[in-house]
Parts: C-alpha cells; sequence; structure tokens
C-alpha cells in the first residue's frame, strides 16, 4: 500500500474518530450538567485554548513544509533540465566522432529520466530505471573525458566535464529529495492534536442544542487538511502532482 492510500486510510480514520470524539465530550457535558448545573466545564477555557493552539501550529508547520518540499521538488526538476540542455550544448566543443556518440547516450539518458518520473516510486520499473541511469551516467562521463582529451584544445572544451558533473549532481538531488519527508510520529502527533481538540469541542458544544452541520464540517475538515498535507509530500502518487514540470523534461527530449 503506498503512503497515499495510508494517509487516505489515516484521514478517513481520523474523521471517524473526530465524530466519535465529539460525540462523547458532548455526553460528558451533558452529563456534568446534570450533576453540577451551569457549574460544568467552568475553567476550562485555557485548557481548551492550549489544546486548540497546539493544534493549529501542528496544522500550519506541517502544512507550509509540505508545500515548500512539493514546490522545490519542481524547481529541482527545472533545474536537471537546464543542467542536462548545458551540457548537451556544450558538446559542441568536442570533435565531430565524439560528439554524435555522446549525444545518443544523451538521449537514451534522457528516455531513463523520463521512464523513471512516470514510474511508481520503488516500483521493479523505477528501481531498473535508476539503475539504468547510474550506467549511462557513468557511460557519459566516459566519454565525456576521452572526448575533451582527444579535443585540439582541452582547455576549451573542459567545460564539457563540469557541465556533465553537474547534471549527475542533479539526478542525485532530486532523487534524494524524494526521499525526504516528516517521520510519521508527526502525524501521529498531529492525530492526537485533533482528536484531543474534538473531544474538547464536542464538550463545549453539549452547552447548547446539538449541530451535526457544525460536528461534521469540523471532523471533515481537519481530515481533509491532513490529508492534503500527506498528499504533498508524496507528489509522485497523489492528487497533487509535479507531471506538469515533467512535461519540460519531454520537451527537452524532443529538442536533443
Amino acid at each position: 500500500m503506498s503512503e497515499v492510500a495510508v494517509g487516505a486510510l489515516f484521514a478517513i480514520l481520523l474523521f471517524a474518530g473526530s465524530l466519535g470524539l465529539i460525540a462523547v465530550g458532548r455526553t460528558v457535558r451533558i452529563r456534568d450538567q446534570a450533576l453540577h448545573g451551569t457549574a460544568a466545564g467552568a475553567g476550562l477555557g485555557p485548557v481548551e485554548s492550549g489544546v486548540f493552539a497546539l493544534m493549529g501550529l501542528l496544522l500550519a508547520f506541517s502544512f507550509s513544509g509540505a508545500g515548500q518540499r512539493f514546490n522545490e521538488r519542481r524547481m529541482l526538476v527545472i533545474e536537471e533540465i537546464n543542467a542536462i540542455g548545458t551540457a548537451y550544448a556544450r558538446l559542441d566543443l568536442l570533435p565531430s566522432d565524439a560528439r554524435e556518440n555522446l549525444r545518443m547516450t544523451f538521449r537514451e539518458y534522457v528516455d531513463q529520466r523520463i521512464a523513471l518520473h512516470r514510474a511508481v516510486p520503488r516500483s521493479a520499473a523505477a528501481e531498473a530505471a535508476i539503475q539504468r541511469t547510474l550506467a549511462l551516467q557513468g557511460r557519459i562521463w566516459t566519454l565525456s573525458v576521452a572526448g575533451v582529451n582527444t579535443a585540439p584544445n582541452s582547455t576549451l572544451a573542459g567545460p564539457l566535464l563540469a557541465a556533465v558533473g553537474e547534471m549527475h549532481d542533479s539526478a542525485v538531488i532530486r532523487l534524494t529529495a524524494a526521499t525526504i519527508h516528516p517521520p510519521w510520529i508527526v502525524f501521529a502527533l498531529l492525530g492526537i492534536a485533533i482528536l484531543g481538540s474534538s473531544l474538547l469541542a464536542g464538550y463545549s458544544m453539549g452547552a447548547g442544542p446539538w449541530s451535526w452541520m457544525h460536528a461534521v464540517g469540523f471532523a471533515a475538515l481537519l481530515a481533509a487538511t491532513v490529508y492534503v498535507i500527506i498528499d504533498l509530500e508524496y507528489p509522485r502518487l497523489g492528487l497533487f502532482q509535479i507531471s506538469a514540470t515533467d512535461q519540460l523534461l519531454e520537451q527537452l527530449r524532443a529538442r536533443l
């Protein structure tokens, strides 16, 4: 089961748990009112404010971090495209025989990058694309060094190696960035804060007439927010994907 599927299940359970705890909190408030009258719930304002503030902070920081990482991954796609384009353009510094061989290898390399982006993360297809990418990186570097050494002016052709190195680095950075996520303990703490807030919200709602609209709306909004946060963390699996920037890589391949 993918992380986004787990996140969807987590959000559904969070929604059900939130509704249940709202009902429990309301029941407790009604019982307390029967025992203590209007004094029930007095002095709980600071506790409620603290729990709701903590939940708000956790939601805000989690959403902000997920959105920032989502945008960073899109920018890394653009940086890799620029690095590949620069390295490919500098192939003109090499002799014609070395240049044509490298151009063909570059096309194979970009094909593998596209295949990796289209594959499901951590699937067999993705792992195969990664291995082929690594092999092509080594081949491109070997051919580039050989081409620079045979160039009439190796000093003039030298910048090609820097461009190839930057292209390889950008691929490694992208692969690493795709694995950076908050630890699941953060989402567990967020869930606990939401469930605790739901219990307190239900307790407060017990002081007046019951409203299913408010209870369902409260639980649904919080669960949907958590799902969006998880979805943003895994842009290759969920609703929010970076496929628009991936198209730029396909456009680059068409120009090669």
